[in-house]
Parts: C-alpha cells; structure tokens; sequence
C-alpha cells in the first residue's frame, strides 16, 4: 500500500527525511518536488543484488576502502536521490545516519526499470553530475541486458561504448571487477 502525502509549498530535505519507510515505493526529492517510483520488480532485485555481491567482492579484492550500498538516500545539491546501488567511502559510511552526501560516493548504478527509463537516462545523470559524482553506471536489461559507464569529465558524464551480454566487461574504476552483464540478469 502506497501513502499518499498531504503538504503545503515546496518539499525540503528535513521535510522527505522524515517520511515514515515506506517499501512499496521511493520517494526522492528534486527541486522541492517529490519523485516516486514503486518497489523495483525480480528482474531488477535479481540485478541489484548480484552485481552488489560483484561489487563487494571485487573491491574487497582491490584493497579499496569503500561500502558498497542498495537504495540509500544520497543528498545531492537539488535534493535526495536513492541510486539503486552506491559506492561509498567507508569512512563516510561509518559516520552517515539516514543519508550520505554525494561528496562522500564514488559511483552510483542505475538498472533502468520500465517506470524509471525516462528518469535513468536523462534527470539522475545530470543530477549526480551536478553532485560531482564520478562515475555513473546504468544497467540496461532490455532487449537484452548491457552496461553502460559514464565517467565524468566537464561537469557532465562522458559515456564509453555499451558493454553488452555474453562478453567479459571490464572496468578499471573506482576499482577493478569484470563480469559479464548477461550474469545480471540469468536466472
């Protein structure tokens, strides 16, 4: 069950941050207005969660001080986003209460979902951007499953050829993993 929120003017940080948890849906803040997606579907918590455990299993390999992250609050200039996956400085980690700020992630995963296409694509690339984030990585699933990396450069993400199913992808940062990004989405 969904809740509808009743409030006057513009939505502030403090304002979402006391939101009761609610997990059939996210709720992030853009501009003083609020942005809600439902619950990701299997295919994508399949995604989610085999490249987190690649993820964790690779930086702990690389030596880098980093946690890796499902669905957080991250704080970025113009509100609060909640990236389907994070790569935070563990030292910051540590120190975070309901949020981190994005000064303190390294790269943030997208896995596009059929209600979150428009929103993967265009608005969240620009706000991490915007946010100083490195490197954004998106998790295409459909036709068939692809990585694509943008790493910033100019204030905006440069973005390398997709990386697509049934070849080893390989990515030097923030740190080394390879993995094929057809193993996201097998059952």
């Amino acid at each position: 069950m969904s809740v509808a929120y009743s409030h006057a003017g513009p939505w502030t940080l403090d304002d979402v941050l006391a939101l009761p948890e609610d997990t059939t849906q996210r709720v992030e803040l853009v501009g003083g207005a609020l942005m809600m997606s439902p619950a990701p579907g299997l295919p994508h918590q399949r995604a989610s969660h085999r490249l987190h455990v690649l993820l964790e299993q690779a930086a702990e390999t690389a030596g880098a001080d980093v946690e890796v992250f499902e669905g957080i609050n991250v704080i970025v200039p113009d509100g609060l986003l909640i990236p389907d996956l994070a790569i935070v400085d563990a030292a910051a980690a540590e120190e975070a209460g309901v949020a981190v700020s994005a000064h303190d992630v390294l790269a943030v995963v997208e896995i596009a979902s059929p209600s979150t296409r428009v929103t993967d694509r265009k608005l969240k690339p620009s706000l991490y951007a915007a946010a100083g984030i490195e490197h954004y990585w998106r998790i295409e699933l459909e036709p068939a499953p692809r990585l694509l990396i943008g790493h910033l450069r100019n204030g905006a993400y440069a973005d390398q050829p997709p990386l697509l199913a049934g070849a080893v992808a390989r990515v030097d940062e923030p740190f080394p993993i390879e993995f094929d990004p057809g193993s996201l989405a097998r059952r």
